[in-house]
């Protein structure tokens, strides 16, 4: 599973890093950021941030 953000179509809301901050975050900017691959522990919670962005900004491969 690899998780990446679309800076450019992020909206800034912090959805996904109150999801899982294990591996989003927000950056400085207010843009979110993978901060760390999910592993067994956390990948329905990154699935769960990527289902719940407003814009689509989260991808899942």
């Amino acid at each position: 599973m690899t998780v990446k953000v679309d800076r450019d179509a992020c909206i800034g809301c912090g959805l996904c890093a109150g999801i899982c901050p294990e591996v989003f975050e927000m950056d400085d900017e207010n843009i979110a950021k993978v901060i760390a691959q999910p592993d067994a522990s956390n990948e329905s919670s990154a699935q769960e941030a990527k289902d719940s962005c407003p814009v689509g900004a989260i991808s899942i491969e």
